[in-house]
């Protein structure tokens, strides 16, 4: 029987840093609501339960400082949560005790931390979760219309220079009590400052752990990662500009679904219908004071009403698939029309696709011409099987819409 599973990958960073890396700047309190189910890599170090000197990624994070910068309020509020600043600079951040694991909406906190995730800390980032999932059978249970099977659809590599092809696509890092984790993301369009957005489109499981855990930490996104498609090994050796070209940009706020934060697991189909997160980020160093937008040249719209599946063309979904026969490393996509997935009546029917992507791939844009007959982002990689061939995503209904004009208006103006 074929398994399901969260399309997301990770590892534990295994690399030492180059170096002692200075800590830089500022905390953000993000909002949440999640959704969909997906599988962790697995570190090796740390303990979910919780040990705090556990490290959670590579050897060198220890000799990063953050400055004494941080605004009052935002320290009062961290406060309020239980978090002694001078200890969660000294390494607390890695502590998943699950006592003090936050997990409601408003309760994120993600310091910018210059150089942490440099060359060999995003490259070590990849999916070991083979073998992880639940049965088929276990998403039966009192489904709408669910379609066949599609056929598998293999994924193509993109063709470099990513930035000419696809250049709302990126990565997204992050770590978890697991280790380091990848999913991949996009930059969409924010209707409060058109043409100067800051918003990055994910799926939930890539900012929330779900019903048994929280928020996840250090969450970065790096657009057109890998540029040049470079092979693994040419990228042991990468500089930074090479790996991320457009710089490494950090999430100061999140949103996604209460059902994820309510539902989700780490295996299985729980909350998938409502997988999706919007971040909003700011640039880890001076980004002359462009947007992301400005800097990437680009943004997708968003398309909240998005047609039946019976009246949808094609689908074109967009991943940094990292499971075997991938490596995470370069970008890929799969074109396909789409069919239905229900997994309950109560929930709004997914898209599912014939697609050969694999872990690494969740949170991955979904494209198809929306009701102006524009190219628009109608939903992200959530779930797949273990053994890969298709894939499947949420519709984009007013759950969604929801969650995407709360953070733009959060940030009207700026």
């Amino acid at each position: 029987m074929r398994s399901i599973r969260p399309l997301f990958a990770a590892r534990r960073g295994r690399s030492t840093r180059r170096g002692p890396s200075p800590m830089l700047a500022a905390v953000g309190l993000a909002t949440a609501l999640a959704l969909t189910a997906t599988a962790c890599d697995s570190g090796g170090d740390t303990n979910a339960g919780g040990d705090a000197s556990a490290p959670a990624a590579t050897g060198g994070d220890d000799k990063i400082q953050i400055p004494d910068d941080i605004p009052d309020d935002i320290q009062d509020r961290l406060k309020e949560h239980g978090i002694d600043l001078d200890q969660w600079k000294g390494g607390a951040w890695k502590n998943w005790d699950k006592d003090d694991w936050l997990r409601e909406a408003g309760d994120f906190v993600n310091p910018i931390i210059e150089d942490l995730w440099d060359p060999d800390r995003m490259r070590e980032a990849e999916d070991p979760d083979q073998g992880k999932g639940v049965d088929e059978s276990d998403l039966a249970g009192d489904q709408g219309v669910t379609d066949p099977e599609p056929a598998p659809v293999d994924a193509q590599p993109v063709q470099a220079a990513y930035h000419d092809n696809a250049p709302e696509a990126g990565k997204v890092f992050f770590d978890s009590p697991e280790g380091t984790m990848v999913c991949s993301a996009t930059v969409v369009e924010d209707p409060a400052n058109p043409g100067k957005s800051n918003l990055v489109w994910t799926a939930g499981h890539c900012v929330h752990a779900g019903k048994a855990g929280g928020w996840y930490r250090n969450i970065a996104f790096v657009p057109s990662y890998n540029n040049d498609a470079k092979s693994a090994a040419e990228l042991t050796n990468a500089t930074q500009e090479e790996v991320a070209p457009y710089g490494v940009w950090w999430g100061n706020w999140a949103q996604t679904s209460d059902q994820w934060i309510e539902q989700g697991g780490a295996t299985g189909g729980q909350g998938a219908s409502y997988d999706f997160a919007v971040i909003h980020v700011t640039p880890e160093e001076g980004s002359g004071g462009k947007s992301l937008e400005e800097t990437v040249g680009s943004a997708l719209p968003v398309e909240f009403d998005a047609p039946a599946v019976a009246e949808v063309g094609t689908i074109t979904a967009t991943g940094y698939p990292a499971a075997k026969p991938f490596d995470g490393e370069t970008m890929h996509q799969c074109e396909d029309e789409p069919g239905r997935l229900s997994l309950a009546k109560s929930d709004p029917t997914m898209y599912r696709i014939g697609c050969t992507m694999t872990g690494g791939s969740s949170g991955g844009g979904w494209v198809a011409k929306g009701s102006d007959g524009k190219p628009a982002l109608v939903s992200n990689t959530s779930i797949g099987p273990v053994t890969a061939g298709w894939l499947a995503g949420p519709h984009l209904g007013t759950e969604a819409k929801g969650i995407y004009d709360a953070v733009s208006e959060k940030f009207a103006g700026q």
